[in-house]
């Protein structure tokens, strides 16, 4: 992500893109934990809340690398 801020619009998309499915990675190993029971419900929430927020900007950041210049 911190490469992706520096780079022009059409060479932002691939790292945005690896980061997204990195991101996914951890929401995923963050679930598992969560259902084995090596993580309580509490802390569960605690990061899933800020995450959802980051999955959100990512995605925003993503769509808005699509457009088009003008």
């Amino acid at each position: 992500m911190f490469i992706a801020s520096y780079l022009s619009k059409d060479k932002k998309r691939p790292y945005i893109q690896k980061a997204i499915g990195i991101f996914d990675l951890l929401k995923f190993f963050l679930q598992i934990a969560w259902e084995t029971g090596s993580m309580d419900n509490k802390k569960y929430a605690a990061l899933s809340e800020p995450l959802g927020e980051i999955g959100r900007m990512l995605g925003a950041w993503y769509k808005q690398a699509q457009t088009p210049s003008q």
